[in-house]
């Protein structure tokens, strides 16, 4: 789950974590208020969206007079912004962050998440702060410093001193560095949050030590420990395909093939998109059905796939567990009734109850397409498709 930065300044300051003087406006008009009661001579204008790269895309900006701050909102707020993150379409900006200027001396880059393959969280930091860390990865290695976090004993005041040593932060802000870093773990280990990253930290004229820009997402699973944050998903900022799909049930992530897939269970569907790739052609979705494939849920994901008119063939690929392929056949020929099936439907099914499966299929009267193998239905929905 992700957050927008206001809301995740909130969080920063509920954990004692000091953040510039900022709020949040809706209104061009608002905004402008926000800045005069700011005060000062300069400020930073953040549309709002969930992505990253706004700054090249033209989503923060500088205003040095209050009606630079009108102005630039004016711009920004009811439009969309479009970075590399969100698409063609771009996210839509319904609120501005007007954030203090400051003197800033020293910008860093500082970052919590979980080392996939150490199983353990990871601090990443880096002197260059400001500028992505994939490029910074990609052209600076040597200037990134990664530190494995014990998850039982957490980050350390030494492993903290040590990386802020490393990045030679001031040596007179040095102690107030080490305690925003460990208020940053806090916050990462307190709230189960899967992505912390502050970029840029910055040390300003004056001593301090902020988070300019804060970003902050959330493991999903363990949502069930912090009701209150459902009250800051914002599903404006969600493809509303994939919001009504997540509404059903369904686990869906719209691609840019021509293949749609309907597949019980994530590894499966990503082994069958592997596979129609692997044969030429090019999945238009992830759908992933669960175990619990009712007819009124089949007939929701068909409605969906269908819906994008990319679409000129369904894969169903199924494997019959705690779900026989009895009834999952059932449903497929409830839903293929009710929708408008005006693409070929090809259907692999292997497991429990698979010949009765296949036998209902057959005995439908639809005209269905079965396999037996993966590799055999991938190329059918290939060929289908006009693929090679």
């Amino acid at each position: 789950m992700k957050i927008h930065e206001y809301q995740a300044r909130k969080i920063l300051q509920d954990h004692e974590v000091e953040v510039p003087m900022a709020e949040v406006a809706s209104s061009p008009e608002q905004a402008k208020r926000i800045a005069e009661e700011i005060g000062g001579g300069l400020w930073a204008v953040k549309a709002q969206v969930h992505a990253g790269g706004r700054g090249k895309a033209g989503g923060v900006k500088l205003a040095r007079t209050l009606e630079e701050v009108l102005a630039i909102s004016r711009e920004m707020i009811g439009n969309r912004l479009i970075t590399k993150q969100t698409g063609a379409k771009g996210a839509p900006i319904d609120k501005v962050l007007i954030q203090q200027g400051l003197s800033i001396v020293q910008e860093f880059y500082v970052g919590f998440l979980i080392d996939r393959e150490a199983q353990k969280p990871v601090l990443i930091a880096s002197s260059e702060g400001g500028v992505e860390i994939e490029k910074v990865a990609a052209e600076s290695p040597e200037k990134i410093i990664k530190i494995l976090i014990d998850p039982e004993k957490g980050l350390s005041d030494e492993q903290a001193r040590n990386a802020v040593d490393t990045l030679k932060v001031k040596q007179d802000c040095q102690e107030r560095a080490v305690g925003v870093l460990l208020g940053l773990w806090n916050t990462f280990f307190s709230m189960d949050c899967s992505l912390l990253e502050v970029n840029p930290l910055v040390v300003t004229s004056e001593g301090k030590v902020f988070p300019l820009d804060v970003k902050m997402t959330f493991d999903d699973n363990a949502l069930m420990r912090h009701p209150e944050l459902e009250e800051l998903h914002d599903p404006n900022q969600e493809d509303p395909v994939e919001l009504e799909a997540h509404r059903a049930g369904l686990q869906y992530i719209s691609l840019d093939g021509n293949i749609a897939c309907l597949v019980n269970g994530a590894g499966l569907a990503m082994a069958t998109m592997d596979t129609i790739k692997l044969f030429g052609g090019e999945p238009a979705n992830f759908l992933d059905i669960g175990g619990g494939a009712s007819t009124e849920k089949v007939t929701k994901a068909f409605e969906i796939m269908l819906a994008d008119p990319k679409v000129k063939v369904i894969l169903v690929n199924i494997f019959g567990g705690i779900m026989k392929c009895d009834v999952i056949a059932t449903g497929l020929v409830e839903a293929c009734k009710q929708v408008n099936l005006t693409v070929p439907l090809v259907v692999r099914m292997v497991g429990t109850n698979d010949e009765l499966g296949r036998k209902i299929l057959s005995d439908s009267g639809l005209p269905i397409i079965s396999a037996q193998a993966l590799g055999e239905a991938a190329k059918i929905a290939v060929l289908r498709a006009g693929g090679v």
